[in-house]
């Protein structure tokens, strides 16, 4: 096993050296050379609590990690930050299984990844004997940065700079990100959106004479964001996990294939799921949920990424994101591996805004189904839903219950189906309520949450209380010109 570029196949680096980089010097993604099967058949995973299945899931992915380095990684990765014994429950909703995601320490299902994604990283730093810092540098659309940040604050050897989109996250989510204490992190809000935020990332890390700069003074980027392979094995994990556990409470049969149905910005985490299907889960349909921006609904239409459209802030924000930078990953494996292909492909997504696929789009027609649900469609699931059953959702989990249900409509596809539970609803606490009811909408915000504890019967996540009391640290905003100046001030070049 060994892991190449999207755009260039040639080169060939081990896990560890992967995860270290993050983002190939090229600009492409790192992809596994093979797509190893579980080692172990499902009927046995049933039988695996979530610490177990992710080291059968995750060993073979990064085999230049010892056993006894990966399984302290996970040891240290799902421990009683999460809320759950669990890691990551199913609720059953109305014939559905909710996939509830997000029980640890940011309430979000960024903490399933980047809980593991620091230890995997300091570990890779040790086994290539990289004497430079590692300077996590990141975009995030809403819970990502939270989530890198309680992954990465005062982790010996490492910094952190998260970039957000300033005005384009929800409260609870800002103050996450501001109240984040840490003498190795370092939030940055921006003028501009979540694509503003990661192409000017990206473009920092393809810069030379800033990585030169950087070098003489001991410092190596890397990211957190799940463009960085380490993020996105870690997330395999859970539909693996879901789908043994089904089987164990005999909610399907051995072999039965399932469908998966993601809410959807980045693509990082419905591709986790179709890398699942590649190692042998039986999954029928990946059901690819998109917000009111839908590029990647009309992506799946027509064959045809256009991003060239009006950018919508809407109540998910973390799918508010017209490039979705692991679609790459999919490309790549549709167009046979041709480095040069994608490539231009890309080069014209930068330079005009779209591309197409032809002949190989049939492939991806045949695993991916593109859906999207307006944010009327997404209230009404949200009011629907708590009305019939009591269970709360999220806007993000609402744009995927929401789509799901437009599928089945068109479909009358009866096959069990995971729904991927992103967010918890306290993180959108306002948007929540005021789906649930109208008379909510002018509640002040913390308000908003108690009474969203008492209508779900959940007690209020700490993540939550904490940030009602904690003091703003952060206030630094730039236009996204002078995110370089920001990144270079917090190293002190």
């Amino acid at each position: 096993m060994f892991y190449t570029s999207t755009r260039d196949n040639s080169i060939k680096l081990t896990a560890s050296q992967a995860i270290l980089k993050g983002l190939s010097d090229d600009g492409g993604l790192f992809v596994p050379s093979e797509f190893p099967k579980l080692s172990k058949s499902l009927k046995e995973i049933s039988e695996l609590d979530y610490k177990e299945t992710a080291y059968i899931v995750m060993k073979d992915f990064l085999n230049d990690f010892t056993e006894d380095e990966l399984k302290s990684c996970i040891e240290k990765a799902y421990d009683s930050k999460f809320d759950t014994e669990e890691i990551a429950p199913l609720t059953e909703a109305e014939g559905v299984y909710y996939l509830e995601l997000f029980h640890g320490k940011t309430i979000a299902f960024k903490d399933m990844a980047l809980s593991i994604l620091p230890h995997l990283m300091t570990t890779a730093a040790k086994k290539n004997n990289s004497d430079k810092e590692i300077v996590i540098l990141t975009a995030t659309s809403g819970d990502t940065g939270k989530a890198a940040m309680a992954g990465f604050a005062d982790v010996p050897g490492t910094r952190i700079i998260v970039f957000y989109p300033k005005g384009g996250v929800s409260k609870v989510q800002e103050l996450q990100m501001l109240t984040r204490r840490g003498k190795n992190v370092k939030v940055v809000g921006v003028k501009g959106n979540f694509d503003d935020c990661q192409s000017k990332v990206k473009e920092l890390f393809s810069d030379v004479s800033l990585k030169e700069e950087m070098a003489k003074k001991g410092f190596a980027f890397s990211s957190a964001n799940s463009i960085n392979i380490g993020r996105l094995v870690p997330q395999i994990v859970y539909y693996v996990y879901a789908y043994a556990k089904l089987l164990k409470e005999e909610r399907i049969k051995d072999g039965d294939k399932i469908n998966v149905c993601v809410p959807t910005g980045n693509f990082g985490n419905i591709l986790a799921a179709f890398y699942a299907k590649q190692m042998g889960l039986p999954i029928n349909k990946l059901i690819c949920a998109s917000n009111d921006n839908k590029v990647l609904f009309d992506f799946f239409k027509s064959g045809t990424y256009d991003k060239n459209r009006e950018f919508i802030l809407t109540d998910s924000p973390s799918m508010d994101i017209l490039i979705s930078s692991n679609l790459e990953r999919l490309i790549y494996l549709c167009e046979g591996l041709d480095d040069k292909k994608n490539k231009a492909l890309m080069d014209s997504l930068k330079t005009t805004g779209k591309y197409s696929l032809n002949s190989e789009f049939s492939k991806i027609k045949d695993e991916f189904v593109g859906e999207y649900a307006s944010w009327d469609d997404c209230k009404k699931k949200i009011h629907d839903l708590y009305e019939d059953t009591g269970y709360v959702i999220d806007t993000h989990t609402a744009v995927a219950a929401a789509s799901y249900d437009k599928y089945v409509k068109e479909t009358n596809d009866k096959t069990v189906t995971v729904i991927a539970s992103t967010a918890s609803p306290f993180k959108f606490s306002r948007s929540v309520m005021k789906a649930i009811d109208s008379k909510y909408e002018n509640e002040e915000d913390f308000k908003l949450i108690d009474i969203l504890s008492k209508a779900a019967n959940v007690e209020i996540p700490e993540a939550v209380k904490e940030i009602q009391t904690l003091p703003v640290i952060h206030d630094t905003v730039v236009e996204v010109k002078d995110m370089i100046t920001a990144v270079k001030e917090s190293m002190n070049l």
